[in-house]
């Protein structure tokens, strides 16, 4: 395997508690003796010895360590985040050099091959997400199997009230993205001398939607949990007002995403101030638009450089399990207390992919939403960027000279293009805007709602 120098990078100068040894411990319980000399019981003979207990309120204090790139390959699932975070950021170099030659070559011709990295890196992140998702099923003693159920349900039936909330109030363009689908799948069919009311009805479009959103959020609900969790223990950690307001807007980062697709609060306001009689618009629909992307963008960065003090904040939860135990009464055996410090440690790396795996997920769909939707990054008003996208064809030109066996590939190749065209007249821009705005608008919902419910639960029910 290729030695990573992108995934370690995250989790360096991050400061890690190793758990003590059995001989730290005997040593601090004032228990000199042997393992031996504890009590042992005869069962047909055998001996059996008892662990080594020691009093929970010890004077135990852990000694910290900084985490190399050795300490990271012991950890659960290091891999599978080495493997998303050097795809990402790959696919997302290859995305930015794509957009600079096509705003500087402005090919028509082309297929825009950005599209398909973006998707490939949504296709590893859900993965991902559903990876851990069955870890948690297979764990029969807690309720995570439970949660992510009710959470599952809870999310399809608040994705069927959404999508039948009128476009007066949400603005996702989902219902004329259709329109449009369907349309353009009829004129199609017609074309090849077939007869069809359409590809698929609006209720079954909405019902399987419905069932994608409830998989997202029940993917998305532990990563939720966990971010409510570390944002607290973030802030307990922050002695800085400007740490603390940049974690403040960073967990509310999602809320700010989903209002802005709610018409009354945004675009409304915007394209039509309550200025007087005189009405003027702050700005175009389009460069409305442009700033939106640009503000989730902000947001995943910002998101990505808080990063670190998430996963310093959750390392820091085996010194506070032991000063948790500290207050209780009793013994502990020492190899719990050695699993209970070390777990820490061991899940790094599945908190920091339930951290990473949304996040890229929010980013790379607004990228796709600002290619596929046919949207332009200049806040400026273009003439020329709409027809970018929605004019694009790959209709090329037939070679003319009589095929011979060396232009064969070439013109199989020519009718795959001319294939794909045909394709590109019924999966329009107006489409892709409407279900990637949704989706966007989906997951920073999901993120919002489940980290709030992690805030309450985690602030309120639990037991300090």
């Amino acid at each position: 395997m290729a030695v990573s120098y992108l995934a370690p990078l995250f989790l360096e100068s991050l400061r890690w508690y190793q758990h003590p040894t059995e001989e730290e411990l005997r040593l601090l319980a004032g228990k000199q003796q042997r393992g031996k000399s504890k009590k042992d019981r005869k069962y047909n003979g055998h001996i059996e010895n008892k662990p080594l207990t020691i009093p929970k309120d010890i004077d135990l204090h852990l000694e910290t360590k900084s985490i190399t790139e050795v300490d990271t390959l012991a950890l659960h699932y290091f891999p599978e985040y080495q493997w998303l975070v050097d795809f990402t950021v790959a696919a997302t170099i290859v995305y930015l050099v794509t957009e600079v030659y096509y705003s500087l070559m402005k090919p028509t011709q082309e297929m825009n091959i950005s599209i398909v990295w973006c998707l490939l890196v949504l296709t590893f992140a859900i993965k991902v997400l559903f990876s851990l998702t069955t870890h948690y099923f297979k764990v029969e003693e807690g309720g995570e199997r439970s949660v992510c159920v009710t959470f599952g349900f809870f999310f399809f039936v608040k994705a069927m009230a959404i999508l039948i909330v009128t476009e007066n109030y949400l603005e996702f363009g989902l219902e004329t993205g259709f329109t449009n689908f369907s349309e353009s799948a009829m004129q199609f069919l017609e074309k090849q001398g077939l007869e069809s009311q359409g590809p698929v009805s609006k209720l079954t479009f909405k019902f399987f939607l419905a069932i994608l959103c409830s998989l997202i959020g029940a993917f998305l609900t532990f990563p939720g949990l966990r971010l409510a969790q570390m944002h607290l223990d973030a802030l307990n950690l922050a002695t800085e007002k400007i740490t603390q307001t940049l974690l403040h807007i960073n967990f509310l980062a999602p809320l700010f995403m989903v209002l802005l697709w709610v018409k009354p609060i945004t675009k409304d306001y915007i394209m039509n101030p309550p200025l007087g009689k005189e009405s003027v618009p702050l700005m175009t629909e389009t460069t409305f638009d442009t700033m939106r992307l640009w503000l989730i963008i902000l947001l995943c960065a910002l998101r990505l450089a808080l990063m670190r003090n998430h996963l310093q904040a959750y390392l820091n939860l085996a010194q506070k399990c032991v000063d948790q135990m500290k207050k209780e009464a009793g013994r502990i055996s020492t190899i719990d207390l050695q699993k209970m410090v070390a777990r820490v440690f061991y899940y790094l790396c599945v908190i920091a992919l339930q951290y990473v795996a949304p996040l890229v997920m929010l980013l790379h769909t607004t990228l796709l939403l600002k290619t596929l939707g046919n949207h332009s990054w200049g806040i400026y008003p273009e003439s020329s960027s709409d027809s970018s996208v929605e004019n694009h064809s790959f209709s090329g030109s037939v070679y003319s000279e009589s095929p011979s066996p060396d232009d064969k590939m070439k013109v199989t190749v020519t009718q795959i293009t001319t294939a794909l065209g045909s394709l590109k007249t019924i999966f329009t821009p107006l489409l892709f805007r409407g279900l990637l705005s949704f989706l966007t608008w989906w997951i920073a919902a999901c993120l919002f709602a489940t980290s709030l419910f992690g805030l309450f639960y985690h602030q309120y029910l639990t037991v300090a």
